[in-house]
């Protein structure tokens, strides 16, 4: 199984590393793929609610673009993206014969619609930054580093669950290793290429930041599973499962890191 993930993450990372490279188009559109990837595998796993696959994949695509190009709106996009999804979700529901559990069917339609989308658009708005690149290879090798970290001490030397119900396979040690390497992976980054970019502090700090979050949603991503009855999202990367497996960290790390680096800077 290890030697499985390594292979498909060195077949995958040159693809990642070009598209944050030329950063642009290049990574909006990147992004946009694993956004719709992500909620696509989200409405599978939940299929047992119905939600509205078609007309949720439909305003996936629509949320992310409208986020991105739309930047001058005259009023909050936030605001107007949930009442058009709610218009349309409950629109849906009062033409169907059968309203029994609909608030059930629109929750988790409008949950993975609007958050997923939301929340990895920012790792859009971080590579825009001044040293977005950077800050973006920063994050994926920090994630990176903790996750192979957490997942080889944790089966190793892994003995106490960390989350049982939840995820029953990973440990405390997994994650307290998951910290550690994250926050080395992290002041690496800065010696590496970030000493113009992040202060040492500033690394630690991300660097502790990324780990903890990272696995808070890895395991946020673990509930939907298990809710789902699910082990992995889908097949499509071996090792990984699929790619909301795969991006599964990023969901809360995206946006909590986007914020601090504005209160940092």
């Amino acid at each position: 199984m290890l030697l499985t993930r390594i292979v498909t993450a060195i077949i995958g990372m040159p693809f990642i590393f070009v598209c944050i490279y030329y950063g642009r188009g290049v990574f909006y559109w990147m992004m946009f793929f694993i956004s719709f990837l992500c909620v696509y595998e989200y409405l599978v796993i939940l299929k047992k609610y119905n939600p509205h696959t078609s007309v949720s994949l439909v305003m996936t695509a629509a949320f992310f673009v409208f986020l991105y190009f739309f930047k001058n709106f005259p009023v909050d996009k936030l605001i107007v993206s949930v009442i058009v999804m709610m218009i349309v979700l409950f629109g849906v529901e009062i033409f169907k014969e059968n309203p029994n559990l609909c608030i059930v069917r629109i929750s988790s339609s409008f949950l993975g619609t609007f958050f997923i989308p939301l929340a990895l658009i920012h790792m859009v708005y971080i590579r825009n930054l001044k040293d977005g690149k950077e800050l973006v290879f920063f994050i994926f090798i920090v994630i990176w580093t903790l996750d192979t970290a957490a997942y080889v001490f944790g089966k190793t030397l892994g003995k106490r669950k960390l989350a049982k119900n939840i995820s029953p396979k990973k440990t405390r040690e997994g994650a307290v290793a998951g910290i550690i390497f994250g926050i080395l992976g992290a002041v690496i980054c800065r010696f590496g290429f970030m000493s113009n970019i992040l202060t040492l502090l500033n690394s630690v700090i991300l660097g502790f930041i990324i780990a903890i979050i990272g696995q808070f949603s890895d395991l946020s991503e673990s509930i939907i599973k298990r809710d789902g009855d699910v082990k992995d999202s889908s097949r499509i990367l071996p090792g990984h499962g699929g790619v909301f497996d795969r991006f599964d960290s990023y969901i809360f790390v995206a946006p909590v890191v986007y914020y601090v680096l504005k209160f940092l800077r």
